[in-house]
């Protein structure tokens, strides 16, 4: 009866607990490792306006300060690229600092604190909208020893493949998103520190609903976002790392799963949000472990919200705001911890309650780059001015 149900309705059953994404079948060794072997290197330096072409695989070692240069890969379909960058600085006008067209992996290492960065608006490589300082047609590894800073006036890192991250600090300021990529975005590791006036993660197939996700099982992740600081069409699984999200929503996707790791929200809108974005699942927030805390601000939002079902299994959920916990379908209460405004409940409520638009919650740490929400009922100041009120 449910199996027709969710036909008639136009969504797919719900996946089941053990049935979405595991680390082991996600990152390959060389993924994992932190250091390239030099032994083979080529290196180069960069220079002012000298494009940089790699045709093959091997590593690749960049050092040196320039600008307006790109480094285009363009390799063999086989191939395995490293990118060592090696306290390297490149400051590009208009286009990619680094550009991989063909390759089967590229893998972008950090040994030494380097920085790329574009001031300008982008150009477009024919009929490729190349809208990221790092922009990679094939699968993407970010990994490292060191730090990397990324300044963009649209998209920091755009991945049209799978993108990993798996060591290394990235500090992402974007105008746009920090990380974008079609099929996947895999942190095993690293830190994150992104400030991004849309997503900060953001995945999406346009062509396959059963792509488009985003898994975690590591690393610190700091995300100040104009919209939504994690977005995935499909699946949200979050296995473990710590996460610090101060943002428009903090997590959305259709299907979102945490089994563990320590989750502090502050939004505008809904804490996290299940929505029906991808017909391959049913919308569900399901809940195994982990420390969640979700605070959010004045108006019609919700602190746990899921146009499908909620399950909590496991875990400490503590939800501060008017409605706590909204949903359309139907709850679970197995186990676990559940607070709501200093409560502790042994059910999950649901209790819708509107109001005028989305309050404040001040200059969404401090940036210049964000005009920040505005008292309560006047909604967002946005990234630099942004959104105005969305009162209802």
């Amino acid at each position: 009866m449910t199996l027709i149900l969710c036909l008639v309705l136009g969504f797919a059953p719900a996946a089941q607990a053990s049935a979405i994404f595991n680390a082991a079948e996600l990152f390959s060794a060389r993924d994992l490792k932190q250091e390239a072997d030099l032994s083979k290197a080529a290196a180069y330096t960069v220079s002012d306006g000298q494009d940089i072409h790699i045709t093959a695989s091997g590593v690749y070692v960049l050092t040196g300060s320039a600008k307006n240069v790109t480094v285009y890969v363009e390799a063999g379909t086989e191939d395995k690229v490293q990118i060592v960058l090696d306290g390297v600085t490149v400051t590009n006008n208009d286009f990619p600092v680094i550009y991989a067209k063909t390759a089967d992996k590229v893998f972008v290492t950090v040994s030494a604190d380097s920085s790329l960065s574009v001031t300008g608006s982008f150009i477009s490589d024919g009929s490729a909208n190349t809208d990221g300082v790092i922009f990679a047609r094939t699968d993407l590894v970010l990994n490292g020893t060191a730090a990397l800073t990324v300044s963009s006036t649209y998209n920091g890192i755009v991945c049209k493949d799978d993108l990993k991250i798996t060591g290394g600090t990235y500090n992402i300021t974007a105008q746009s998103k920090a990380f974008e990529a079609n099929d996947s975005i895999r942190i095993a590791d690293g830190t994150l520190n992104l400030i991004a006036g849309t997503d900060g993660l953001h995945a999406e197939n346009a062509e396959d609903d059963t792509k488009g996700y985003i898994y975690v099982s590591g690393g610190t992740l700091t995300i100040n976002a104009g919209d939504d600081a994690i977005h995935a069409n499909s699946v949200v699984q979050i296995d473990g790392g710590s996460f610090s999200i101060r943002a428009g929503e903090g997590i959305e996707g259709t299907y979102i799963k945490v089994n563990g790791g320590s989750i502090n929200i502050q939004s505008a809108d809904d804490g996290i949000n299940a929505a029906h974005k991808s017909s391959a699942y049913r919308a569900t927030v399901e809940i195994n472990g982990g420390e969640i805390s979700v605070a959010m601000a004045g108006g019609d939002t919700d602190g746990i919200d899921s146009n499908g079902d909620i399950i909590i299994n496991g875990g400490t959920i503590s939800v501060t705001g008017n409605s706590t916990f909204d949903y359309d379908g139907s709850a679970q209460y197995n186990g676990g911890t559940i607070i709501a405004n200093g409560q502790q409940l042994s059910y999950i409520p649901n209790q819708m309650m509107g109001g005028g638009g989305r309050g404040g919650w001040g200059n969404m740490g401090g940036s210049s780059m964000n005009g920040g929400w505005g008292g309560s009922g006047s909604g967002w100041g946005g990234f630099g001015g942004g959104r105005g009120g969305r009162g209802r």
